[in-house]
């Protein structure tokens, strides 16, 4: 049966533009984030606190995620690789980790681990285990300032390095994160090769070691399979599914990787299926025509692109 209300977290200001090689000014980042929450979105994610040597445009997090003006509901969460990254979400010098309402403060945090081998050791050098081993502090410095934990599992439908990747090696992962304390499980299709079967088969082990409410979906669209993998989790009852606005974002370790699949995309959809989200689609597209104006760029959204052609607005990336 199918779930009567889906979440929707929205990936697009760190996820989306994580890998823009021109630096995109914090004040458009903030504003953002402010139409996104003004369409509906309960769950965002902001920024990452990573070192600007590796992602230069993320260099601004604690800016990004002081400037926000905080709306009631919505959760707001950052990416901390490790407790350098962790701290610096907290404020670093202590005062946002001493108060829970500081505005500096993420409300979530994600640390991620590959469900590849190969993939592991060509991104960050050391085995599956050994990433997972590293987190454990973050994720119990995370508890102890009242965080929660979210993972991503990437490449857990395939990887472009190994190619295959089965969904015992998914679980083994899922074990891990289990293991440490994490939170909730994020099943990733990082280089968007994943089909419904497959899909199916990399949820079920999700969904032994965590509860229905806990596991989500995170897909890119690189063969077009993105909607369908979606629709076979929501067969299975999942309800929780990363997006990106107008389909930004990619993978830069996995040649040819397109975006993660378009939030707009995926609400026209579940809009038809009768599933409510609280998102308002009209600005949801607004959201991403912003974004879009601020990179020089066309939706990759299709939905987005036939809205704004209905209204009559020019949807090409200016020559």
């Amino acid at each position: 049966m199918f779930p009567t209300q889906v979440t929707l977290v929205e990936v697009g200001p760190r996820d989306g533009l994580q890998n823009e090689a021109l630096p995109v000014p914090a004040v458009h980042k903030i504003e953002l984030v402010h139409r996104l929450q003004a369409a509906g979105l309960k769950e965002i994610e902001v920024t990452s606190f990573v070192s600007p040597k590796w992602v230069p445009q993320m260099a601004d997090n604690a800016a990004v995620l002081a400037g926000i003006r905080r709306a009631p509901g919505v959760r707001y969460s950052v990416l901390t690789p490790n407790l350098k990254g962790l701290e610096g979400a907290l404020g670093g010098d202590g005062e946002a980790a001493a108060d829970p309402l500081s505005a500096r403060r993420p409300d979530e945090v994600v640390v991620f681990a590959a469900a590849s081998e190969a993939f592991s050791r060509k991104n960050i050098n050391c085995s599956i285990a050994e990433s997972v081993q590293r987190f454990q502090p973050v994720v119990e410095a995370a508890h102890a300032a009242g965080l929660k934990v979210r993972s991503a599992i990437s490449c857990a439908l395939g990887c472009p390095y190994q190619g295959e990747v089965t969904a015992d090696e998914v679980e083994h992962v899922v074990r891990l994160m289990k293991s440490i304390g994490v939170d909730h499980c994020g099943v990733a299709d990082t280089i968007g090769v994943g089909t419904p079967r497959a899909v199916r088969a990399a949820m079920e082990r999700a969904l032994k070691h965590y509860p229905l409410v806990e596991v989500s979906g995170h897909f890119h669209d690189t063969y077009g399979q993105a909607l369908a993998n979606i629709y076979a989790c929501l067969e299975m009852g999942v309800h929780t599914f990363d997006a990106s606005v107008a389909g930004l974002g990619g993978c830069p370790y996995a040649k040819g990787a397109t975006g993660n699949v378009a939030t707009e995309d995926v609400l026209f959809m579940l809009q038809g299926m009768g599933i409510a989200t609280g998102v308002d689609l009209d600005r949801l597209v607004d959201a991403g025509a912003f974004i879009c104006g601020v990179l020089g760029r066309a939706p990759t959204s299709r939905a987005g692109k036939a809205l704004l052609a209905r209204r009559g607005v020019a949807v090409e990336a200016p020559a």
